[in-house]
């Protein structure tokens, strides 16, 4: 049994990665004001204090972050470092931290999403954040000390947040968020590293 943090474990995918991952290792849930801890991932004091408060475990997963929406055209500077300070730099200041609490051979996955090769309107933030996540992973695979891996999942849509998000994404097909969280299983479960997980 592995001791895994789940960041974002309140959230529609979080919530899926919790039972998935629950049914064999025991899950610590974070959230922003929610789970058995809270952290803001944006401040890296936030993440370090939450290790410290936690730590050595065996696996890390982020699933969350924000990004703008929005159009290009009307996008300020300011909307456009939503994306790069919360869904970017938030699980690159989880992931810079986790490295000291990993025990060996450890992993860490964090998410991107399918807007990295199938861009919507409005959703360029997204696209180029998702895109950097994934090169973060792959850069950061090569480095990892003490047989500890790096991971992203990328996924697509969920058929649960159809209701909210569905009319981004017309004539992309959904998955199951069940599915999702099996490519979370698969980085924390399995063996690779500097991979992107691709669920669409």
């Amino acid at each position: 049994m592995k001791k895994i943090i789940v960041i974002g474990a309140s959230g529609t995918i979080g919530r899926a990665i919790v039972e998935q991952l629950g049914l064999r290792h025991e899950v610590i849930s974070v959230g922003r004001s929610s789970g058995q801890y809270q952290v803001k991932i944006e401040d890296p004091a936030s993440v370090q204090a939450l290790f410290e408060k936690v730590g050595k475990v065996d696996g890390v997963v982020v699933a969350a972050g924000d990004a703008h929406f929005g159009a290009l055209q009307e996008m300020t500077a300011e909307q456009f470092y939503i994306g790069l300070n919360s869904k970017l730099m938030g699980q690159v200041n989880v992931a810079l931290a986790a490295q000291k609490y990993l025990n060996d051979g450890g992993s860490i996955t964090l998410t991107s999403g399918s807007l990295s090769h199938n861009p919507i309107r409005y959703g360029t933030n997204a696209s180029t954040v998702n895109a950097a996540v994934d090169g973060f992973v792959l850069g950061a695979a090569v480095e990892m000390p003490r047989g500890l891996r790096i991971n992203s999942v990328s996924p697509t849509l969920v058929d649960e947040s159809v209701d909210v998000y569905g009319p981004y994404f017309y004539g992309m097909e959904t998955v199951p968020v069940k599915r999702a969280a099996l490519a979370y299983s698969r980085s924390v479960e399995g063996a690779e590293t500097g991979k992107t997980y691709r669920v669409w």
